[in-house]
């Protein structure tokens, strides 16, 4: 059989209404049309589907069977529908977001959170870069959006900041710096750090700037985790760096010292870096603009 859904709609107008005028009226065709259309849909399955009547039309047998699927099928349709309108507006499908590690532990968790939860059939796909990384990532065509650090060079990509989270030299209380106003990197590249685990982004960052002052920093400890490193740090096992934000949370517990320090990389905002606000996905040009920045499509 060939027939399509206006053909389904037209049939389940006439069976529900019991009369081809009044079916006809409900699908927006004339009554000629109608018939001829009903006729064409008879002859295409082989059977009788309607039997006829001075005051209107009943369903066969053959005709039960086929309001019965064409029932299912406009159900199904409606459905259909429904869930391609979601991954339009961005409620469903999986979205890819890049982000420095600064933006993961802290910056992201209570917005994406609160976003996150009013779309219960969207996925979330987080990948922590450094903000080099990201930025790479994003000229390569492979991410649609990221959160970098506003001290990485991204020449060529639009940048919206959304917070300021300037890294901090983090130490005892007892430490001889600890009284300092700032300090710069120079300053600490001789000491015994604590430091986080391989791979994370921001510890990747922090090993190729000592590298690229000639140093190979003196790790005591990795930690998987800031406030592992916060308790390493307030026990006077090292030093360590770490955004503010974090740092401040866990000062009291741990006894810890957040002196700002000097260098221009450590000042840095946390920005979104977007390549191209065209060819956003309805799922990120939504949570963009959760995060208040403004993308025009």
């Amino acid at each position: 059989m060939r027939l399509d859904i206006a053909d389904l709609r037209l049939f389940l107008a006439v069976a529900d209404a019991g009369s081809i005028t009044a079916g006809a009226a409900q699908a927006n065709l004339a009554l000629a049309s109608a018939s001829e259309r009903l006729r064409a849909i008879e002859a295409d399955a082989g059977s009788t589907l309607l039997d006829r009547h001075p005051r209107g039309v009943s369903l066969t047998e053959a005709g039960a069977a086929l309001a019965h699927h064409a029932r299912l099928i406009m159900q199904q349709q409606t459905q259909l529908r429904g869930e391609l309108q979601a991954f339009a507006q961005g409620a469903r499908g999986t979205l890819h977001l890049y982000a420095n590690t600064a933006a993961l532990t802290n910056y992201l968790p209570s917005r994406l959170a609160r976003w996150l939860a009013q779309r219960p059939r969207l996925r979330v796909e987080l990948h922590e870069r450094t903000s080099n990384e990201v930025v790479r990532a994003l000229r390569a065509g492979q991410a649609e959006a990221g959160i970098i650090s506003d001290a990485v060079p991204a020449e060529g990509l639009q940048r919206h900041v959304v917070a300021e989270d300037p890294l901090v030299m983090l130490l005892p209380g007892h430490h001889r710096f600890a009284q300092r106003r700032s300090v710069s990197f120079a300053d600490v590249l001789g000491e015994t750090f604590v430091a986080l685990a391989d791979g994370n982004a921001l510890q990747t960052y922090i090993e190729e700037l000592a590298a690229a002052a000639g140093r190979v920093l003196d790790v005591r400890i990795r930690m998987k985790t800031f406030e592992g490193l916060c308790t390493m740090v307030g026990h006077g096992i090292g030093v360590g760096i770490m955004p503010r934000t974090l740092a401040r949370q866990h000062r009291r517990s741990t006894g810890t010292v957040a002196v700002p320090l000097e260098d221009a990389w450590a000042q840095r905002r946390l920005c979104v870096c977007i390549a191209d606000a065209q060819a956003l996905s309805a799922p990120m040009r939504s949570l963009l603009q959760h995060l208040g920045v403004r993308t025009e499509k």
